[in-house]
């Protein structure tokens, strides 16, 4: 049963998805509610499971249909991969909880749409291999263009247009990407590629680096890196909150992307393409960051606002892969995961606030009281410490984590103020957003909407996440030994590679 293991996060999903489509599932609601909720719990209780047995032994590797690599489609489930995999499959659960309260009636196939998803970023995250790479991003992103739809409207539709369309771009850039490489190097294997990309000589060398060069294109749009994350605050504010708030993790697939092929592929051993790709992301990750941090000054909507935070945190972290190092690397993955968890909170919260503010909905601007305010006051300043990076929350051992792993290196000088910078203005916009929208109150419409109260179930999935902040400062230790860890077995490239061409355990 360990040996199939790594298989589990990808094939739950997948039946999960097959079987809320099909009869009693698929005609019954509460049936299908029951059964999507039971599904996503397995799948995180598996990711989990996942995640423990390959911190205590060696990274797995699946070889599907018993084929070795680099010749066959094999699964890699490694420190890195499992971290992300269960965050993924926590994420998932949560919106499906909360979706139950009824969001889930607002369109058709909400729950087997999740789970198409979660099994995409999934198999994006284990893959082995930068063709399977395509082939979940594809899936996730079949998925999410259905997601977008869900309870939509005109907005939605011109943003979902937008979006629909530059990935198509995106994934013909990825293809052309893979064609050079494959052309070039005759393999797609993410180790087999590490171990040849040093051998290259002549034109080749040039021919391989168009490829990679291609590949920051791809990545960056999948990610929402500067220029090419204007997609995104439109997208993700059209959205229904709660879809947005699953798709926290998407853009998060874009920079797994980037740090595995640009610290395996093309990291320090890859001879005369060795570290190719840092000088363009350091430009643009730098340039996101300030992009960011006047789109959510200028946000004039909650949702909007939080969107543009996911900006933020796009930059911050491709700026991390970018300094290439073991402790950058480490602060990477907690911000990664602490970012993730936060920005999906926050797009819950403004579904709630939303709802009891009448006509105004999220808009930053007076409007009547909410039913709540203590409720969801108290979420609104929790996730608001979060994000900014306030102690005593997972923000502020993020933060602080981010600039002594950058103090020692020679972009610590341009880093730090436009990190710290940001980050004010992080503070700023969401001190007013906050303003606007519990103490800002017209006076012919101050009363709150009766009957408007928050469905207990969404109350106890925005808490589960808002949960995971405290709980990342309690186990900050045993959490930063993983991530260092992680992080070393990463930059561990001659290992990594013998552990997957030779078939792991």
């Amino acid at each position: 049963m360990i040996q199939h293991l790594a298989s589990l996060p990808i094939l739950i999903p997948m039946l999960a998805g097959v079987i809320l489509l099909m009869p009693p599932c698929g005609k019954n609601l509460h049936i299908r509610r029951v059964s999507s909720v039971i599904l996503s719990i397995v799948t995180l209780l598996v990711s989990a499971y996942l995640l423990f047995h390959v911190n205590s032994t060696a990274p797995l590797v699946y070889a599907i249909g018993d084929w070795s690599a680099p010749f066959g489609i094999v699964l890699v489930a490694d420190r890195l991969a499992t971290l992300l995999v269960l965050l993924t499959s926590f994420l998932g659960a949560v919106v499906v909880l909360y979706s139950c309260a009824g969001d889930d009636k607002k369109g058709s196939f909400f729950h087997p749409l999740v789970h198409f998803l979660v099994l995409g970023v999934n198999g994006a995250f284990l893959t082995g291999d930068v063709f399977n790479l395509f082939v979940f991003f594809e899936v996730l992103l079949i998925a999410s263009y259905s997601l977008l739809m869900h309870a939509g409207n005109k907005h939605s539709t011109r943003a979902a247009l937008q979006y629909v369309i530059l990935n198509l771009i995106g994934s013909s850039v990825f293809l052309i990407a893979l064609g050079v490489l494959y052309g070039v190097l005759g393999t797609l294997n993410i180790a087999d590629l590490a171990q040849k990309v040093p051998q290259l000589t002549g034109d080749d060398v040039y021919l391989a680096k168009i490829g990679g060069l291609l590949l920051i294109v791809v990545f960056a749009l999948k990610g929402a890196l500067l220029p090419l994350h204007l997609w995104l605050p439109n997208t993700y504010a059209s959205a229904m909150p709660l879809v947005a708030a699953l798709f926290a993790i998407m853009t998060k697939v874009g920079v797994y992307a980037m740090l595995r092929v640009y610290t395996v592929i093309f990291g320090d051993n890859a001879g005369e393409l060795a570290h190719m790709a840092q000088p363009w992301l350091w430009g643009l990750a730098l340039a996101t960051i300030v992009m960011g941090g006047i789109g959510v000054l200028a946000s004039q909507d909650f949702r909007k606002l939080i969107a543009n935070l996911v900006v933020v945190s796009v930059g911050t972290l491709v700026a991390l892969v970018a300094i290439q190092n073991v402790s950058a690397t480490a602060a990477l993955l907690y911000y990664l995961v602490h970012s993730t968890i936060i920005c999906a909170a926050l797009f819950l919260i403004a579904d709630l606030i939303a709802q009891q503010r009448g006509k105004v909905a999220d808009r930053l601007v007076a409007g009547r009281a909410v039913a709540q305010p203590y409720l969801l006051g108290t979420c609104f300043v929790v996730a608001a410490l979060a994000v900014v990076g306030m102690p005593p929350l997972s923000g502020f051992v993020g933060k602080v984590w981010i600039l002594k792993s950058t103090l020692d290196s020679e972009k610590a000088m341009l880093f730090w103020p436009i990190y710290l910078v940001s980050s004010l203005a992080l503070l700023v916009a969401v001190s007013r957003a906050g303003t606007s929208l519990f103490w800002d109150h017209t006076h012919k419409d101050s009363e709150a909407i009766e009957g408007t109260k928050a469905h207990p179930v969404k109350v106890i999935a925005v808490v589960a996440l808002l949960a995971c902040s405290p709980l990342m400062v309690v186990f900050a230790g045993p959490i930063s030994d993983y991530m260092l860890a992680t992080s070393e077995q990463l930059f561990d490239i001659n290992t990594s590679i013998n552990a997957v061409l030779q078939g792991g355990q």
